[in-house]
């Protein structure tokens, strides 16, 4: 996972997942904010516990009901800690794995920013050209937690009739993930050619010296003929 600096992009936008007969956008418009608990999928726990910081806007979206679809927006209002779920033995995420020592899980505090009037179903999300890069709308794309383009989002905000603003800075962590490849990628490199030249400066070296000594051997041998 990339390690976030201050020239990355902020906030980063993201796609949520939640079944609304656990926790809809109407319970956290009433509610005001949630921990966003029992993540058990490694990709996502790293999303909230590497990337995600406080001011992140996120697309909330309704997921295993009919119709599947975005609702409204939150909003990251607390940094990763670990989730208390995973340590209690009586929730149905408890992870016997994980400890207050050594969590295994994290999480983020979301608040609510808006509800939309209408859902912007998945159907349209697949039915819009401008949205056919999106994640959510690519095959066997699952993972709970997201990370969303700014032209898609505010594509998304403004089907929705959302009024949220996104930052003009805004960015997604797949291309701060892209980043952190091609910067990594020009150090393995680096590092692979100073250690090529290294080997090569040796082996010539070597073979050098091997030369002189035959040469002053042969010399030395000829002389005392």
């Amino acid at each position: 996972m990339a390690e976030m600096t201050s020239d990355h992009p902020r906030p980063l936008l993201w796609l949520m997942k939640s079944e609304p007969d656990v926790f809809s956008i109407d319970d956290l418009e009433r509610d005001g904010s949630t921990p966003w608990d029992g993540v058990r999928n490694y990709q996502a726990r790293n999303y909230m516990r590497d990337m995600m910081a406080v001011d992140d806007l996120v697309l909330f979206y309704h997921s295993n009901t009919t119709p599947l679809g975005i609702v409204g927006v939150a909003r990251v209002i607390r940094e990763a800690y670990p989730d208390p779920t995973a340590f209690d033995e009586t929730s149905e995420v408890y992870d016997p794995r994980s400890s207050p020592d050594a969590p295994r899980w994290f999480l983020v505090d979301v608040g609510f920013v808006e509800r939309w009037p209408t859902t912007v179903t998945l159907g349209e999300l697949k039915a819009d050209p401008a949205l056919a890069e999106m994640l959510v709308v690519q095959r066997g794309q699952r993972l709970s937690i997201q990370p969303v383009e700014p032209v898609h989002f505010r594509h998304v905000l403004a089907l929705g009739g959302g009024r949220c603003r996104v930052p003009d800075g805004a960015g997604s962590a797949l291309g701060v993930l892209a980043a952190g490849s091609k910067k990594a990628g020009t150090k393995t490199a680096k590092a692979t050619a100073k250690k090529t030249a290294k080997k090569t400066a040796k082996k010539t070296a070597k073979k050098t010296a091997k030369k002189t000594a035959k040469k002053t051997a042969k010399k030395t041998a000829k002389k005392t003929a």
